[in-house]
């Protein structure tokens, strides 16, 4: 299945993930075999969450203002699932959120100090101006929930799912038994996604 030529898609990566994920990839090579790579952003995002959000902007922006694009949405996952809740709000675009994370800026406390890269290897250090910006970044109250998809796994073993289950509740949603963290067949969930965003 494939996306109208006028709706474009920023898909947000997680937390110490890139666009070299399996996820990220997975996107890129579906909308490229579809002919539609031009419709999809996959912006590589900063560590701090301030600069992440400026760059999903300007993905976002970018798009609104390419030819032929009439509708933007938003796709993230764990991390970039937060990010895209709030940017759904900000933005008042539909947002798609997989296995994201609730409330990251208390579960965060643990990775205080260097934390490695998954694909660039490089090490961060997490500070608490980090939290704190996520903590700005929170969206208490969905102004939209008709307007976001939720996709959940309860087999996530890095985020406990009922935490999304319970922010989301008033949300379209699909929660699979099993799986996990990365969400097992994500491809397969797309016409589901597709058909979201059309209707």
């Amino acid at each position: 299945m494939s996306l109208p030529s006028n709706i474009g898609c920023v898909y947000l990566h997680g937390f110490l993930s890139s666009p070299q994920s399996k996820k990220a990839q997975d996107l890129i090579q579906y909308f490229s075999e579809h002919d539609m790579s031009e419709q999809l952003r996959v912006p590589c995002l900063a560590f701090e969450p301030s600069t992440a959000i400026q760059q999903a902007q300007n993905a976002i922006r970018e798009l609104k203002q390419q030819e032929g694009i009439e509708k933007v949405f938003v796709m993230g996952s764990s991390l970039g699932g937060f990010y895209a809740t709030y940017l759904a709000e900000q933005e008042g675009i539909p947002s798609v959120l997989i296995n994201p994370a609730v409330r990251p800026y208390e579960l965060f406390d643990k990775y205080l100090g260097p934390n490695k890269h998954y694909y660039d290897g490089q090490t961060y250090l997490l500070e608490m101006k980090h939290i704190e910006q996520l903590q700005a970044l929170e969206v208490s109250q969905l102004s939209h929930p008709k307007q976001m998809l939720l996709l959940l796994q309860t087999g996530d073993e890095t985020l406990d799912y009922q935490l999304a289950s319970t922010k989301y509740i008033d949300c379209p949603s699909w929660i699979e038994a099993g799986g996990n963290h990365s969400f097992e067949g994500f491809i397969a969930r797309l016409e589901m996604v597709f058909h979201f965003v059309t209707h």
